[in-house]
């Protein structure tokens, strides 16, 4: 099920099963990834209905997300591929095969590669203008790649693992037409998986931060500049399975197995609220915070 929570109030939309939520760039539309469907609902109706389906993943759809004016839409699945979606219509645009269960997928700020990563512990680059796997890199071997972020101007790259650890790169493009990874740092952020790792937004700058929610229950805030601790947010009773800061960076927002969601300052590092509504794990999170989208 997916809850909507509004300063106290709250609406649901039934789905089966939830495994990720998206907000297009525009704020209009949430995309609920499940299995093995990708459902659109129109945020400012009433309705429970989705407005559209996706229909061509065969197993868990485990990544979803938008180009940055909302044209398109892209996915990832444990059906081993990740595919390309035009949103004004139904049926998948193209189709990427990954030689494993994709986990998470996401997309470069030059909007023309996506980056996977996948069960078997490979990420792959896929170049959206040549149409093919460009770069394909193995950070540890048989650990799956849980989670991947890219830094909001594209300087930097994080995987996150089942064995804890984050694995950060420096993109290199330059005159070439292929984005290189230049390794940077290793991190043992945790002692159990990381089930999220997000990189802090354009409007937290000059601060540049690293987030990794754990099944240890935590939530660990890493200083890009050396990769120091600088906070752990405690409070959750389970696995935190996702996060999300708002857009000036301000706030963190977790979805723990607990059935909680929790909103947090990143300046105290202090809980500022818990959402209940949930009767099983709450897996995903989205923040529709009330910021303007920027222009195209």
């Amino acid at each position: 099920m997916i809850t909507l929570f509004d300063f106290g109030r709250q609406k649901a939309a039934a789905v089966t099963q939830v495994n990720r939520l998206e907000i297009t760039p525009d704020k209009r539309y949430l995309a609920a990834a499940g299995n093995p469907h990708i459902r659109l609902f129109d945020i400012n109706s009433s309705s429970p209905q989705p407005v559209m389906s996706y229909d061509s993943h065969t197993n868990n759809v485990m990544a979803v997300g938008f180009q940055c004016d909302g044209k398109w839409m892209y996915s990832g699945s444990e059906d081993g591929t990740v595919k390309i979606w035009d949103l004004r219509a139904p049926g998948c645009q193209r189709e990427y095969e990954s030689r494993g269960a994709v986990n998470t997928v996401v997309l470069h700020p030059n909007q023309t590669e996506l980056i996977s990563g996948d069960q078997n512990g490979n990420i792959r680059v896929w170049d959206l203008t040549a149409n093919s796997c460009s770069c394909e890199l193995v950070p540890e071997v048989d650990t799956a790649v849980r989670s991947l972020t890219v830094m909001w101007d594209g300087s930097l790259v994080v995987a996150a693992n089942n064995h804890g650890t984050c694995y950060v790169w420096r993109l290199l493009r330059g005159n070439q037409t292929m984005t290189n990874f230049e390794p940077l740092h290793k991190l043992q952020a945790h002692n159990g998986y990381i089930l999220k790792c997000l990189l802090s937004p354009e409007f937290c700058e000059p601060h540049r931060y690293l987030a990794t929610a754990s099944s240890d229950h935590t939530v660990k805030i890493w200083n890009v500049d050396g990769f120091t601790l600088e906070k752990t947010l405690i409070g959750h009773q389970r696995w935190v399975w996702d996060c999300v800061f708002s857009v000036d960076g301000a706030y963190l927002i977790t979805a723990s197995s607990d059935t909680t969601a929790k909103l947090w300052s990143m300046t105290s590092g202090e809980e500022i609220k818990t959402y209940q509504g949930h009767h099983k794990a709450t897996v995903c999170c989205a923040l529709h915070d009330g910021a303007e989208p920027s222009p195209s």
